[in-house]
């Protein structure tokens, strides 16, 4: 972001857009998170992109408009990285569980679940019959299960058949 002096035609465009839309963002933005502190975060944002680029604000329809729709897309933004940070502490907890498990309720886990395999051909490839694979499968994700303190074992690839 490029420095601009303080008095600035865009330093007054900004402070414009605040004097005169700021309190409506800010009560929409408090809606949308719940949380004022949260709000007040999203609205700094919002005026920071605008700062940062004000031919987005100047020309673009009315400014009020534009500037609700760059809330919501901050607010997504950071759902979605908050989002992200949850799969990447429950990937780790349940690989660091899946580690735990004996070596054949480990297989027949990763074969029907990571990679999609039904039971008959896991059954096939581990030579066992489909009973033991979908028992091991069973005891597997109890096991994970309790690991995780009783929490649901968040695994989407595939599914047991």
């Amino acid at each position: 972001m490029r420095r601009r002096p303080v008095g600035s035609a865009d330093e007054v465009l900004i402070r414009g857009l605040f004097a005169e839309h700021g309190a409506a963002l800010m009560a929409y933005a408090a809606r949308l998170t719940g949380d004022r502190a949260a709000g007040e975060s999203v609205v700094r944002e919002t005026l920071r992109r605008a700062w940062s680029d004000p031919q987005s604000t100047a020309g673009a329809g009315p400014a009020r408009t534009h500037l609700f729709a760059v809330v919501r897309r901050v607010l997504a933004e950071r759902r979605g990285e908050a989002a992200d940070a949850g799969l990447v502490v429950d990937s780790t907890a349940v690989l660091g569980a899946v580690r735990t498990l004996p070596p054949e309720q480990r297989e027949a886990l990763h074969a029907v679940f990571f990679q999609g395999r039904d039971v008959a051909s896991t059954a096939a490839e581990l030579g066992v019959s489909e009973a033991a694979v979908t028992a091991r499968v069973s005891s597997a994700l109890r096991r994970l299960r309790d690991a995780l303190g009783g929490s649901p074992v968040p695994l989407v690839k595939g599914a047991a058949r």
